[in-house]
């Protein structure tokens, strides 16, 4: 099969690209490269044919003769999304929606969304699977639901969209994020000592290992039409919902010597949901492999071979908003995060 993927260049498309690859697809990319700089393990990065381009500006062209598209590229997470609500808008739905409708005019016969558990936001205690209602808190969250409600209305029959809602992902990558509660705990606890909280530790959270995410999008590419066709799919292992005060007691078990400790102004996070994933087991018949202490042993032993300081994980090497921050404010993007015609994009964080 003939792939495109959006994204092919960060953190999930970096791991999901070679998987492709392993299993016999033809993988493209297109990235806009925003992230560049944001590398934790270069000699990982997969080989993809692939162009330079602002998801916003896909020609009708790009979408010539792919079988599929997996649609990555958005801004990535709440805090990203709160950065500029019009431009979260504007690329996670609007641009979702016009390369949506250019792949089916292309006849791209299956759209992957890579949507999110976090559309479902402030629900509660109970298990929540793809039936529930959506309650998310944050732009990123509300363009999600924009993007799922749209996307499904152009469903027919020579076009399939289907939609991922992602757990929280962890886990390493060529282009790896401390921005995620289990990678940031981990990187923390092994840096300082201290596994630094950021809510007072009571939010559920469903977590999935980026590999696993990655298996998921295989399983949903090669799927018949049939089971997947305009349906959505939670993924991860409804025995991985933790509390984030779970998570780091995993963490102070797995790093020798450490310590819980609660950032300063830290409190109740309205973010809280426990996500059933019985839907993608029984359909599709894949499971999530890896656990979060797993993932805490992995992201431990690549960080124990490096000796980055703790800056570094908050810093725009390895957080997308402080990444995009300190383009903004080198002049390499413009306000409407598109790289600057006089500035360029080469840039790489510290």
């Amino acid at each position: 099969m003939r792939v495109l993927v959006t994204g092919h260049a960060g953190y999930i498309g970096t791991v999901l690209a070679p998987i492709l690859q392993a299993a016999g697809h033809e993988v493209h990319g297109l990235d806009a490269d925003l992230f560049a700089g944001c590398l934790f393990d270069p000699a990982r990065l997969p080989s993809v044919p692939a162009q330079r381009r602002d998801v916003r500006d896909v020609r009708p062209a790009d979408l010539d003769g792919f079988d599929a598209v997996v649609h990555l590229a958005n801004l990535s997470n709440d805090p990203l999304g709160n950065l500029d609500p019009g431009l979260t808008y504007a690329i996670n739905h609007a641009a979702t929606m016009r390369l949506a409708a250019l792949a089916r005019e292309a006849g791209v016969g299956r759209f992957l969304f890579a949507s999110s558990c976090s559309l479902y936001g402030r629900a509660g205690e109970g298990l929540v699977d793809e039936t529930a209602p959506f309650n998310p808190v944050t732009p990123y969250g509300r363009a999600k639901v924009l993007a799922e409600r749209d996307l499904a209305a152009l469903a027919s029959e020579g076009f399939s969209p289907v939609f991922l809602r992602n757990a929280t992902v962890y886990g390493l990558s060529p282009r790896l994020r401390f921005d995620l509660v289990v990678n940031n705990l981990t990187a923390w606890a092994v840096a300082t000592g201290a596994i630094r909280m950021k809510s007072d530790g009571t939010p559920w959270r469903p977590l999935v290992h980026i590999e696993d995410v990655s298996r998921a999008v295989l399983a949903a590419l090669e799927a018949p039409r049939e089971a997947v066709h305009n349906e959505a799919f939670n993924v991860g292992a409804t025995s991985e919902n933790y509390r984030v005060r779970d998570v780091a007691q995993i963490v102070k078990e797995e790093v020798p010597g450490c310590a819980v400790s609660f950032a300063d102004g830290a409190g109740a996070d309205t973010r809280s949901y426990r996500v059933s994933f019985a839907k993608i087991e029984e359909r599709l018949g894949w499971r999530a492999e890896k656990t979060v202490r797993e993932g805490v042993r992995e992201v431990h032993g690549a960080l124990r071979l490096r000796a980055l300081p703790p800056a570094a994980f908050e810093g725009p090497r390895f957080s997308r908003i402080a990444h995009l921050q300190a383009l903004l404010a080198d002049g390499r993007l413009g306000p409407d995060l598109r790289w600057s015609v006089v500035r360029g994009p080469a840039f790489v964080a510290a």
